[in-house]
């Protein structure tokens, strides 16, 4: 009753003006298997950071999430099913929400707190789906799935391009830290969140972390329960990353410390997915791109020393959807989205007392998740998980999912069935054709950014690996081939064009032509841009093609004119054996610098 009665008087407190705001820092990893924390068991690393905010506060033990990256980024950020807001896939435009989602960053920043995002974003690049123009105030990191390079590499501060400083995740965590003592200093709650883009691939770490783990040998116990899969330096690679990931989270917890405002900050750790690899995951099926337990499960730790008592467990199912309604509440957000949230608020369970009252558990057990990736769509209770497969597994009893009782529990099976039907009539079919276009130069900035990632060629044109988000176009060998991009301008005006772009000498001279609808630029590449690929950091051979570091160029300057259109890159003479790599456009509209 003393939990309950706090948050009660808290939010009394916070709308009177009588109690300064709580602040909220919010990490997710990429990638990092349930497995991967110390606090699980796992002895193959130790994670004392992570796990100190479970010890001080209060860990989830069937916390769900998405079994891969941007939907799990929806949810949290909507409180709502990935699939209404409009996330699909995780490039191409499928990871963009929908502009008519309300996110917890625009709750917040509207409750009067500075808002910041450091790193991966992965839910839209082009304003207004930027971090910009989705409640941040503030935007330090990359907004593409993920980055083919973790050191000294291209990043965006607000709008510009820039060269980060050092291993990514120091560099993210670094800035987070700046942010949060900018706002104790002026005096303004903060709303910090902080998506780190590893144990995700390739597979690179600083020598403080790799050297721990290269020579090291794996204690039985903690395999992988196919041992036959695991690779060797793909595992070792992911534990040291997360090891790195702990260190980083003590970075800030001790800022927080030294500032003096840990007792008014609520921290919140957990992952997107499943681990990206074969390793030990508490013995669970599935890892990340499944919709089993092990693709899906995910710790979920809260420290807040004001309202959570140390080492409280949580033994109900959660989803990534209720951390919205949880955050606004226990920081007494009192604004609400538009739309119905799936999520529901985790307070309650946050009661001790509630949470030995059986008559209460029983009351708000019925609850039923639903985990859905690329028509494969599975249930689960607290008790019971239903796989896409129509295989039915008591998950206390058989937490390997061994054993299929859909036959022997037809009651249960029909009643998860159900709800998967549900799902599939109720939330399924507001996943309409997407007919969004990319948004160049809308009203509220002056920078859009134009990436390889989102751009159709045609022809020989081919990027430079399968996985788009981080990849460039090479082999641009005929004048009649082109790239092309399906967009918006949202303003029109005369645009000054920035090309990232590769070109050695042999290969000098194409002309390259911008053209959208009438108008058009034309720019003769003369400059040498000639960088290596970047082969040197690896731990472990990459799944992903290397990159290399662009150099820009301005090609001069283009009106454009309000309206929807195809954006064309063309080469209308190729001299070389190529016209040159590219990876992306930079629009600035000038009159607004102006301005």
């Amino acid at each position: 009753m003393i939990i309950q009665l706090g948050f009660i008087l808290f939010g009394i407190l916070c709308l009177s003006g009588l109690w300064a705001k709580t602040n909220v820092v919010v990490f997710l990893t990429d990638d990092q298997g349930w497995g991967d924390l110390s606090l699980h068991g796992n002895t193959n690393l130790s994670t004392p950071n992570i796990d100190s905010l479970g010890k001080e506060g209060a860990t989830f033990d069937r916390f769900f999430v998405c079994p891969v990256c941007s939907p799990t980024r929806a949810e949290f950020l909507t409180g709502r099913y990935h699939v209404r807001s409009g996330v699909y896939s995780t490039s191409a435009g499928g990871e963009r929400m929908d502009l008519d989602e309300t996110t917890i960053a625009d709750l917040f920043k509207q409750a009067g707190y500075v808002t910041g995002a450091f790193g991966k974003w992965h839910n839209g690049m082009q304003y207004p789906y930027h971090p910009l123009g989705r409640g941040f105030d503030y935007f330090y990191g990359f907004c593409s799935g993920h980055w083919g390079h973790y050191y000294d590499a291209l990043m965006e501060r607000n709008g510009e391009l820039v060269k980060g400083d050092g291993f990514c995740v120091d560099d993210f965590t670094t800035e987070a830290m700046n942010f949060i003592d900018r706002a104790v200093k002026n005096d303004k709650p903060f709303f910090a969140y902080v998506p780190y883009n590893t144990p995700h691939s390739p597979m690179q770490v600083p020598d403080r972390w790799w050297n721990k783990f290269k020579d090291k040998k794996l204690e039985n116990m903690m395999r992988h329960r196919n041992p036959s899969r695991e690779d060797r330096l793909h595992l070792l690679a992911a534990l040291a990353m997360c090891e790195n990931i702990d260190w980083n989270v003590g970075r800030v917890l001790e800022k927080l410390d030294q500032l003096k405002v840990a007792e008014d900050t609520i921290v919140i750790f957990f992952h997107d997915n499943g681990p990206n690899g074969s390793r030990w995951n508490g013995d669970m099926e599935g890892r990340k791109g499944s919709t089993e337990e092990g693709g899906t499960r995910s710790p979920l730790l809260i420290r807040w020393p004001k309202g959570i008592k140390q080492g409280t467990e949580v033994k109900q199912i959660s989803s990534v959807l209720d951390l919205l309604p949880t955050l606004t509440e226990m920081a007494g957000v009192t604004d609400k989205p538009k739309k119905k949230l799936d999520g529901r608020s985790l307070v309650p369970l946050l009661d001790e007392p509630k949470q030995k009252d059986l008559k209460y558990l029983k009351s708000i057990m019925p609850r039923t998740l639903i985990s859905s990736w690329k028509g494969k769509i599975g249930a689960r209770d607290q008790k019971f998980r239903l796989d896409y497969k129509g295989r039915l597994y008591d998950m206390d009893k058989d937490p390997g999912q061994r054993k299929d009782l859909s036959k022997k529990l037809p009651k249960i099976f029909n009643r998860l069935n159900k709800e998967i039907e549900r799902y599939k009539t109720e939330v399924l079919v507001e996943l309409g054709d997407d007919e969004r276009p990319f948004v160049i130069g809308h009203p509220d900035v002056f920078w859009t950014q134009i990436p390889a990632r989102d751009g159709v060629p045609t022809g020989e044109i081919k990027r430079s690996n399968k996985f788009p988000n981080c990849s460039y176009f090479l082999n641009w060998k005929n004048a009649e081939d082109y790239i092309s991009w399906d967009v918006e301008v949202g303003k029109a005006g005369l645009y000054e064009v920035e090309l990232w772009y590769a070109c050695p000498k042999k290969d000098l001279g194409a002309e390259i032509k911008l053209s959208f609808e009438r108008n058009s630029l034309s720019f003769k590449i003369s400059r040498e841009v000639d960088p290596p690929l970047l082969i040197d950091f690896d731990r472990k051979q990459r799944t992903e093609g290397f990159v290399k570091f662009f150099e820009p160029i301005k090609m001069g300057r283009i009106k454009l004119q309000k309206g929807k259109g195809e954006l064309k890159l063309q080469a209308v003479k190729i001299p070389g054996d190529q016209a040159l790599e590219f990876r992306l456009l930079m629009l600035n509209r000038i009159e607004d610098k102006k301005s």
